[in-house]
């Protein structure tokens, strides 16, 4: 079986736009896939980049622009500037992480909701209470948003040395099991050519 690790952060717009294409993706190629929600504003500067305060407004005015024409090109509602974000992302991944490990609900539902509630729905996803009605929709229990908190904590700084030493660094970033790296919601047609079995061309 095939196999993706998925980078992403819970504050990512790409990893927003993302929806649930990479679980179709995973479906129709019988992949399996773990979420590995990061501490992205930690690994810019590990990796060469930097946070989006940090940038040229040139470069901020084309993310803007980048964001707004995604999303209507895919019919997915956004809110450009959200009015919780930034917001602490560790207590969403967290809850992310420990439904994972639980099992027993839908974890793409789960990713793809709390990413939706931050850009569409101006929900802070550091509240307790948002993150619990999270779970909740996606068949996780509840309760995961405060038992989960160690071992979220734990495997959310794994992930960042994970990502660090896999040459990830932006979300959403996504290794299959060869190897091969895809990097934007962009890039999913071409990670789904890649699982389809296609050869490389010659030289390559």
């Amino acid at each position: 079986m095939a196999h993706i690790d998925y980078y992403f952060s819970t504050l990512s717009p790409f990893s927003y736009l993302a929806g649930t294409r990479l679980e179709e993706i995973a479906t129709r190629h019988g992949a399996d896939i773990t979420y590995k929600p990061l501490d992205i504003m930690a690994l810019f500067p590990r990796t060469g980049g930097q946070a989006p305060k940090d940038r040229h407004p040139a470069r901020m005015e084309y993310r803007k622009q980048e964001v707004v024409r995604q999303a209507a090109r895919l019919g997915m509602p956004l809110t450009v500037q959200p009015a919780h974000w930034p917001t602490n992302a560790a207590p969403s991944s967290y809850a992310i992480i420990a439904a994972q490990k639980a099992g027993g609900g839908d974890l793409g539902a789960l990713v793809h909701a709390t990413l939706r509630a931050c850009w569409a729905e101006e929900k802070n996803i550091a509240e307790d209470d948002v993150i619990r009605a999270l779970l909740e929709g996606a068949g996780f229990d509840p309760a995961l948003a405060d038992s989960g908190l160690l071992t979220g904590a734990e495997i959310y700084a794994q992930n960042l040395e994970d990502a660090v030493r896999a040459g990830v660094f932006g979300a959403p970033f996504y290794v299959t099991e060869d190897g091969e790296a895809f990097w934007g919601q962009d890039r999913l047609d071409d990670l789904d050519w890649h699982l389809s079995g296609r050869p490389a061309p010659e030289g390559a």
